[in-house]
């Protein structure tokens, strides 16, 4: 996953909350930082969306897979 697959994913899951969810929220699997800031400290996008996704409970169906560009639309 790339940091925009990461965040687009984040957009499309949380929507308004999507900034917030980046910035504010503390992730404990990815040592006690924020999403932007695991990012930052070169923890890879995909490791901090399953955290983030663990953290604020996001079913298991709609982790895998997303931020991705729909092809077709290319």
């Amino acid at each position: 996953m790339r940091r925009s697959e990461f965040d687009r994913a984040v957009a499309q899951e949380f929507g308004r909350s999507a900034v917030a969810m980046k910035t504010d929220l503390v992730l404990s699997a990815v040592g006690g930082r924020t999403a932007d800031e695991a990012i930052e400290a070169g923890v890879p996008p995909r490791e901090v969306w399953l955290a983030l996704c663990e953290e604020a409970d996001v079913p298991a169906e709609r982790r895998y897979g997303v931020g991705r560009l729909d092809p077709r639309r290319r």
